[in-house]
């Protein structure tokens, strides 16, 4: 073996890759110790989790083009098994702790959405839905969290072993490791090769499961939603741009609200003749939006609107009442196929041809069957769900 083999330095790309996983892996400790009833936190451990299992493919398929210099002539075998054990359980644990990490949030009781860094939203894993479940969750969470000291170790060995050999009689082997003016200055780079072998195939995998969630989720329609079917008594147009259906809760004892962007109604309401009105009101639960893009996810999830079974969610307004300030009627929402009634109270200002209606209605998550397997009690999310109608329209007979 010629002296320039066994002091060659690894290439740039695995020298960034190295020291660039090491703060990542350190940090994501530190985070899975601190990020307890911390949202924020939490989604950035997953978003972290997945980085780190994508670099880790990537990084082995630059190895694999790439192959390492060699260990020093001088260190002892024992000490070469030693090390190649350690970076090969160190790449089972970078690949195998982000996976284990995401089947947790694939089979938690609570399931929450995620969306990496804010972005990109990750589906669950796949065959996942029949296993969820405390058991098989607290499993898996227990060797993942142990995982976290196996890492603690072998990194602790990997530091010792490198400072060991630098001051030891063989020639070391950190040097070689150490990014720009730090490493040996006589010390040739390997030649580099396969960054679209590597980088690319990790990226291509990576999109092509972020898309497995644009899909199902589905595209929301730009326009009203059709009816199934026009009233033929029918004597309103609404103005759908300068009108409104809102929805608001509490998350955590913090307000929080949405919107429909897509909808239509088909309105009869006669103020003389209150007993001939009826309103259907058809609501694409794809189109909600609170503005938060963990949410958006979060509702279009089974246990919430389900949107991938039921797209859409119909209201129909019935046995309409005058009262001192406005009048009332019976909003019962169809959601899942579950039909719920409640009371709704609203105000109609009506000029001519042209009406302004304000009203307020409030559901229970519930009666609604959403959001009841992970938080049925209301711990997280309040279970009152408070959904305000505003809009203009025009009577057109």
């Amino acid at each position: 073996m010629s002296a320039e083999a066994s002091s060659s330095r690894y290439t740039a790309v695995a020298i960034a890759l190295h020291w660039a996983m090491a703060a990542l892996l350190l940090f994501m400790i530190w985070l899975g110790w601190n990020m307890e009833d911390n949202e924020g936190r939490f989604q950035l451990h997953k978003s972290i989790g997945i980085t780190i299992l994508f670099l880790a493919l990537a990084r082995l398929g630059w190895r694999f083009a790439n192959p390492p210099p060699p260990l020093p002539e001088g260190m002892p075998k024992r000490e070469k098994t030693a090390s190649h054990a350690v970076h090969i359980i160190f790449y089972a644990l970078m690949i195998g702790i982000p996976l284990g990490g995401w089947l947790m949030v694939s089979i938690s009781p609570f399931q929450v959405s995620t969306v990496l860094y804010g972005v990109v939203s990750w589906p669950h894993l796949p065959f996942t839905e029949g296993l969820r479940g405390e058991t098989l969750y607290g499993i898996v969470e227990f060797f993942h969290s142990k995982g976290a000291w196996v890492i603690i170790a072998l990194l602790a060995l990997h530091v010792a072993g490198a400072v060991k050999h630098e001051i030891g009689a063989e020639d070391g082997v950190l040097k070689r490791m150490l990014p720009g003016l730090f490493g040996k200055a006589n010390a040739p780079a390997l030649p580099a090769r396969g960054f679209l072998f590597a980088f690319g195939g990790s990226l291509a995998l990576f999109a092509a499961i972020a898309a497995t969630s644009l899909l199902s989720a589905g595209p929301a329609s730009s326009a009203p939603a059709p009816l199934g079917a026009t009233s033929s008594n029918a004597n309103w147009t609404v103005d759908y741009a300068a009108s409104e259906i809102k929805f608001a809760g509490l998350y955590e004892g913090k307000p929080f609200e949405g919107t429909f962007a897509t909808w239509a109604a088909d309105v009869a309401f006669y103020p003389e003749a209150l007993a001939r009105s009826k309103v259907s009101v058809t609501v694409d639960t794809r189109s909600a939006s609170t503005g938060k893009k963990l949410y958006d996810d979060t509702l279009k999830g089974r246990e919430w609107f389900n949107v991938g079974d039921f797209p859409e969610a119909t209201v129909v307004l019935s046995d309409f009442k005058q009262a001192t300030s406005g009048y009332t009627a019976t909003a019962t929402m169809t959601l899942k196929d579950k039909a719920v009634s409640v009371p709704l109270s609203f105000t109609l200002d009506i000029d001519g041809r042209q009406a302004r209606l304000n009203g307020q209605v409030t559901f229970t998550r519930k009666a609604l069957d959403l959001g009841q397997g992970s938080d049925p009690d209301g711990k997280w999310i309040g279970d009152q769900v408070v959904v305000t109608l505003s809009g203009r329209a025009e009577r057109t007979q």
